[in-house]
């Protein structure tokens, strides 16, 4: 029995850490208290791209001041691997070769932070250097192998559908990568215990897999490990499987020198050493009539994959899953090729492989749209998911729900898109300086994991006598306000207030074999087995209060002046006294599994996902012609968030998503030099958004009365990777403007990110092309 409490879940509450973030009182992992003698660990970084270790000299290293010792691949007492997907090719501790400028080789150990940071410089290290594979187009000049098997999704005849396209293109789209830039960087700090036991305390994203992880290079059970995360500094999928080196180095360091070991990396160390967003070519090849009716589509999505298999095949799998955004192929084949480069093993970010394949969708929509002349919205409308035999995926999944069309239509309504579309055609054809444009995009985003089995969440869930209560799940608070959901859960279930209501630390030791918070699947999967839990302490006291007080069990009802017993009212602190006084459990641990989702690698084909998220975003920028720069004047979002389980934290989550996306897309460059060392490893060489460059009017809604047709936590929808793609709108937007150069006959090819170099690339290439075109 389920009642509404009104201020605790479908409604706005603060975050449940708010007040601590504010006044610098939220404890991250370099704020712990650090016990007596806590020594440091600081990473020794290779040099070289790809090269043979011909000797490693650490003699001056290990007798440098307030050096307690120098770990190698050899003093590693377990498995000297951490691959999440069990390769066996990503040693902790480099042992003969080194795969990328920024692979471990050695850790340093000392008395303070800065005597391990200044021994760490003094190693000497001999290398024979390698021929180094660096991006997509040298991994196909040189064979490069795969870091994962290449998957083909397709359906119907593709080669057919396209020779009988009465209108035929294709293109090619290169999109870059993306660092995580998460306020708190890497860090670790493991403390040992009796009879083998190892604490962690780490900023990971996974404490399982850094428990599996750091038990396997210690060479024990998992039973005497124990991972603990109370909050990181943000993520955004950097520490999923990238947090997992560190606490696994800090744990051999801590059992080697019975004392406890944190690591921290400094920003440089972080980003030479890890995965980034992957950066991916894609090359189509599209079949369309007049009308802009899209009836066929090839693709080949290559991605930089780096040198180890990390999450790579996981996230290209996401990429072609995404291709399609939210439109239907009658025709198609999607292909992807995870590459091996010598460079850091990319990872997961913040949709996983989906924002590259939808931006690949986009330009696809934006192709026949100038092919055509057709409004880009329109095209869009005629391709959308829909009903009867325009409803399958690539991958054989039904769409039952595809509402991309009622949210375009109201979000063109509500923005006045087509009034201020006329108005930018006519400013551009007097402007010679400044050009504005206007793009409003959808997006369709699938939640589940697609690794099924990680479809699962525990929680475990405390009712004191004193009314009291205590939760722990299984999924992790970077800031995104999971915790805060959590509560608000219990809140309406009890009938509780919030501060009656608390959220402990994430600890294996509490709820075992959790799965990563990533996906978007967090409030899904914890919030579904927190309401297991607390509904299974609730019905053993209703069956208490039936049993007490002669009443009907419908008559037994948890609200905010007390829980309802018949005509009696009391609190709810008397009535769980009185339950335990009846010997009656007061605690209980939660479980849920995703049902109707399968997946088959082998076939392309299956349910991958549980629902679809949707929304759309207008975006309407003004572009300098001198400089290349831009700026973002006016956006407008139309979400969908189910039943919004916290409006104020979704709409929050919306706005940041967008930003972040639309940092990916236009500012933020990852650059290597030619010995494939990587130049904006720092805040100085690597932008990402500033205050000034969000939006100058900034309207964000949730779509009214959609509740989520699948039984997911009250109704609700995910909210943490889909609003991310709203950012490609802004992509489409420059586009637009640049496009007026050639009265919009012709598409500008945009490439992301469009920094202003690449900007002024693109209006080059464009004039000479039409150049071209007029003799």
């Amino acid at each position: 029995m389920s009642d509404f409490v009104p201020g605790a879940a479908s409604t706005s509450m603060k975050h449940e850490s708010a007040l601590l973030h504010v006044t610098g009182q939220a404890a991250y992992i370099d704020d712990l208290p650090e016990p007596r003698g806590t020594l440091h660990l600081v990473p020794g970084l290779s040099t070289k791209a790809h090269a043979r270790i011909v000797s490693m000299d650490l003699d001056a290293v290990r007798a440098a001041p307030g050096v307690v010792c120098v770990l190698t691949a050899d003093d590693v007492p377990g498995e000297n691997q951490i691959s999440p997907v069990h390769r066996e090719d990503e040693p902790l501790l480099a042992t003969d070769h080194v795969h990328f400028w920024g692979q471990v080789m050695f850790a340093v150990v000392a008395t303070s932070r800065q005597a391990a940071r200044q021994a760490v410089r003094l190693a000497k290290i001999d290398y024979e250097e390698k021929p180094a594979i660096l991006n997509i187009a040298q991994a196909r000049e040189n064979g490069s192998p795969m870091v994962w098997r290449s998957l083909i999704m397709q359906r119907g005849d593709v080669e057919r559908g396209l020779k009988a396209a009465p209108r035929r293109l294709s293109g090619q789209i290169e999109i870059g990568g993306q660092e995580h830039f998460y306020l708190e960087g890497q860090a670790a700090l493991a403390q040992p215990g009796e009879a083998g036991e190892m604490r962690v305390w780490s900023s990971t994203q996974h404490p399982s897999e850094t428990q599996h992880l750091v038990a396997a290079v210690l060479g024990r059970p998992h039973h005497l490990v124990t991972t603990e995360v109370r909050r990181m500094g943000g993520a955004f999928g950097g520490k999923e499987t990238q947090a997992n080196a560190w606490a696994c180095l800090a744990a051999i360091a801590a059992d080697r020198t019975g004392q406890a070991v944190k690591a921290r990396l400094d920003r440089d160390d972080d980003m030479m050493a890890t995965g980034k967003r992957h950066d991916f070519l894609i090359d189509y090849d599209v079949g369309f009539t007049d009308e802009g009716d899209i009836l066929a589509v090839d693709m080949v999505l290559a991605a930089r994959c780096g040198w180890a298999a990390d999450l790579s095949g996981p996230v290209t799998d996401r990429a072609l899953f995404h291709a399609d955004n939210a439109y239907f192929y009658p025709d198609v084949r999607l292909k992807s090729e995870p590459l091996r480069t010598n460079t850091q093993s990319n990872t997961a970010y913040r949709g996983f492989g989906g924002p590259q394949g939808i931006v690949a969708a986009e330009r696809v929509i934006e192709e026949v749209a100038f092919a055509t002349g057709l409004d880009p919205v329109m095209v869009r409308l005629r391709n959308v998911y829909g009903t009867g035999t325009r409803n399958l995926t690539p991958y054989h999944m039904t769409v039952e729900d595809s509402i991309t069309a009622e949210i375009l239509t109201k979000l063109v309504e509500r923005c006045d898109y087509q009034a201020r579309k006329a108005e930018i055609r006519a400013f551009n054809r007097t402007s010679r300086i400044i050009r504005r444009g206007i793009a409003l995009t959808p997006v369709k985003f699938g939640i589940s994991f697609t690794a099924t089995h990680y479809n699962q969440a525990g929680a475990l869930v405390h009712v004191y006598t004193d009314g009291s209560v205590q939760v722990n799940h299984g999924g992790t608070e970077m800031g995104q306000g999971l915790h805060t959901k959590m509560v608000q859960i219990v809140l309406r279930e009890f009938g509780l207030t919030a501060d009656r209501v608390r959220i402990t630390a994430t600890t294996t030791g509490k709820v075992p074999n959790t799965s990563a918070t990533a996906a978007s699947s967090g409030a899904d999967l914890n919030g579904m087995a927190v309401l297991d839990a607390v509904r299974k302490i609730k019905d053993r006291m209703i069956v208490f209060a039936v049993e007490k007080w002669g009443v009907a069990a419908e008559d037994v009802h948890f609200r905010p002046d007390g829980v309802h017993v018949g005509g009696e009212v009391m609190t709810f602190q008397q009535l769980a006294w009185q339950v335990y006084f009846a010997r009656v459990s007061l605690s209980s641990n939660g479980f849920y599994k995703t049902p109707k989702i399968s997946w088959n690698p082998a076939t392309g084909r299956g349910r991958p996902f549980f629902y679809f998220a949707y929304g759309a975003a207008c975006a309407e920028v003004s572009v300098d012609l001198l400089t290349g720069e831009h700026s973002i004047d006016r956006v407008d979002i139309l979400h969908d968030a189910g039943q919004s389980l916290n409006p104020d934290i979704d709409i929050g989550q919306i706005e940041g998503g967008f930003v972040q996306g639309a940092g990916w897309l236009t500012t933020e460059e990852l650059v290597w030099d030619g010995a494939g060392r990587l130049r904006t490893h720092a805040p100085s060489t690597y932008k990402i958004p500033a205050c000034s460059d969000r939006p100058r009017i900034f309207n964000v809604e949730l779509l009214e009365n959609a509740p989520n047709r699948e039984e997911t936590i009250f109704r609700s929808k995910a909210v943490g990777e889909p609003p991310f793609v709203h950012g490609v709108a802004v992509l489409q937007a420059i586009s637009d403007a640049i496009a007026s150069l050639d009265d919009y006959r012709a598409c500008p090819k945009l490439d992301a990110p469009a920094t202003p170099e690449r900007v002024l690339k693109t209006l080059m290439a464009l004039q000479e092309r039409a150049v071209m075109k007029t003799g």
